[in-house]
């Protein structure tokens, strides 16, 4: 790695269901609402568990149990949307299947991301309608067919 690239970080989703529902993170930017999942990314010595059980307290306020890991992919920026931004961004995602521990109640948490706007429980059916990132997997975080999935976004 050459000094002025940036690392590779891995960062671990939580995919959390209830009653046809889905908990995401919605967030804004210059064109208007997007949803993501909760999670982030993982510290030097911290494994992938940890790393999600800290997120969810930080971001959405709520202790997890964290169950399978579902599905893998990678983000390679300089070959998406947003490659103007996000160039020399290479993130590898992992997502757990997850759910709330018993009496959380979900909400903005005290160290949210960057344009965090709420925590919100999205029907399942609405997802094709918004802006979910990432959106090659709307479907696919639900019903995972293979857990590597690749560079989409």
């Amino acid at each position: 790695m050459t000094t002025n690239q940036k690392p590779i970080r891995n960062s671990v989703k939580a995919i959390i269901r209830k009653e046809a529902a889905v908990l995401l993170i919605r967030k804004k930017d210059e064109s208007g609402d997007y949803y993501i999942f909760p999670g982030g990314g993982q510290d030097k010595c911290e494994d992938m568990i940890s790393t999600l059980r800290r997120e969810c307290r930080e971001e959405i306020n709520a202790e997890v149990i964290v169950n399978d890991l579902v599905l893998m992919r990678e983000y390679i920026g300089k070959n998406h949307e947003f490659a103007s931004t996000d160039a020399d961004t290479h993130q590898v995602e992992f997502y757990f299947s997850c759910q709330l521990a018993d009496g959380a109640i979900p909400q903005n948490g005290h160290n949210i991301d960057e344009g965090q706007i709420s925590v919100d429980w999205v029907p399942e059916d609405d997802l094709d309608k918004l802006r979910v990132y990432p959106q090659a997997l709307r479907e696919g975080l639900l019903n995972p067919k293979k857990i590597y999935c690749g560079d989409i976004n």
